[in-house]
């Protein structure tokens, strides 16, 4: 029996990784040029994937690249605990002096430096002309920058903007800066993260290329996906996961384990399983959502939902879909978190990125009480107009009463469910 060739709850190996050929060309254009790259996408988008691809010396070769003239270091932010600079700057010599196999004489300055007791942006930067001197240079891979962004008891505001001047400086304004090229990775554009900016100052994020990580499209989810397919299966698969790479690795896993054995999928086991391991994903979404972006996730969810009872079974939201059309800075996180996507037509300008999602979002409005529709007073308020409030929280009220009137899982899937009956 073959292995099952999807990644679910790690990161895609280099040698399975698929798509991305404009970012790759993006980051190996920066990396040519010594210049710095800021990567960012929500959760499961393939951060991590995408660095550990940058950092395989087969996939330098394969793309006609010679690694042997980078020292790439692969951190990650999360794994210093707690964060301080130094540990990090110790981590990346550290990395660098076990990438140098083959030069033992700079191994040996590294150890050095590693056994003073403070390590610092210097310490690096004194390597990077040793690296020079060799004809090499620095290929600097962050995973999980988000973590220097943020301070701890041991890492104050005020080291969190020196951290980030000194890796500014290092990357700009030092003469070591040609051999380096720094790549980092976050959940989000580094504009709305670490320090704020200094009206006398360069913003300290200004040295970095921005590039998101976009939902994959009809070709990269094809060639994800890779097993035989109807074209029916293909479109439901894509109606529960959209372009999310997660999502469909989780769709293709338990797909490929219902397909592989030759018998008949079940129908039931399958939307089952999808539901179950999607929870902890569609979880830590809702929890990195502010208020007012949870608010606008349950006021779009209650929208669609009215599409999907009877006429006779409704609840009053006209007027609502104006909100809308005013909130477009929340929409749009949103819509780069990959969470909801735009659509054209209809009143609700967004649809969710996986209806399985948006079925999810119900549940959390099934799971409030009265209570914290009073706890979020002043957030509607702050989005809606004190009718409109009431109107929102009379259709919760009448969702919390009428709770059999919403399609059960199989009807909320039906064109997946009719899709893998196809296949009996």
């Amino acid at each position: 029996m073959s292995n099952n060739p999807f990644s679910v709850g790690q990161p895609v190996p280099p040698e399975r990784f698929v798509g991305r050929s404009y970012e790759i060309a993006a980051a190996f254009d920066q990396i040519y040029n010594r210049a710095h790259l800021a990567l960012w996408g929500g959760p499961g988008m393939g951060k991590t994937s995408f660095l550990q691809l940058l950092a395989s010396p087969q996939f330098w070769k394969n793309n006609g690249l010679d690694p042997s003239k980078a020292a790439i270091a692969l951190l990650n932010c999360e794994n210093i605990i707690p964060f301080t600079p130094s540990g990090f700057w110790r981590e990346v010599l550290s990395l660098i002096k076990n990438n140098l196999v083959s030069e033992p004489e700079l191994q040996g300055e590294i150890e050095t430096l590693l056994q003073t007791d403070t390590t610092t942006k210097d310490s690096l930067r004194q390597i990077l002309g040793k690296l020079g001197k060799k004809n090499k240079f620095l290929v600097l891979l962050v995973d999980d920058y988000d973590a220097a962004l943020r301070p701890n008891e041991q890492y104050t505001e005020a080291n969190v903007e020196q951290f980030v001047t000194e890796c500014r400086s290092l990357a700009v304004h030092c003469k070591e800066s040609k051999y380096l090229s720094m790549i980092v990775a976050s959940l989000r554009r580094l504009n709305e993260l670490g320090p704020p900016l200094r009206a006398t100052a360069s913003p300290w994020y200004n040295h970095y290329l921005f590039q998101s990580l976009k939902p994959f499209n009809q070709n990269e989810i094809a060639h994800l996906l890779g097993i035989p397919m109807t074209p029916e299966l293909r479109d439901a698969i894509e109606e529960i996961a959209g372009g999310h790479p997660r999502l469909l690795q989780i769709a293709g896993y338990l797909l490929y384990r219902e397909l592989r054995t030759g018998k008949v999928p079940d129908v039931q086991a399958f939307v089952q399983d999808f539901e179950s391991s999607t929870q902890p994903f569609f979880h830590s979404i809702w929890a990195r959502s502010s208020e007012p972006e949870q608010t606008l996730l349950m006021l779009m969810a209650l929208f669609h939902l009215k599409g999907r009872l009877h006429k006779n079974k409704q609840f009053d939201l006209r007027g609502m879909d104006l909100i809308f059309t005013q909130r477009e800075r929340e929409l749009t996180k949103l819509e780069e978190q990959l969470v909801i996507t735009r659509v054209n037509g209809g009143k609700v300008p967004y649809s969710f990125t996986s209806s399985i999602m948006e079925r999810w979002v119900i549940q959390e409005i099934w799971n409030a009480d009265k209570a914290f529709l009073q706890e979020r007073q002043k957030v509607f308020l702050n989005l809606m107009s004190h009718s409109q409030v009431k109107k929102f929280q009379s259709s919760i009220n009448w969702l919390w009463t009428n709770k059999n009137e919403v399609p059960s899982t199989l009807e909320w899937l039906a064109k997946l469910v009719a899709a893998l009956n196809g296949l009996i």
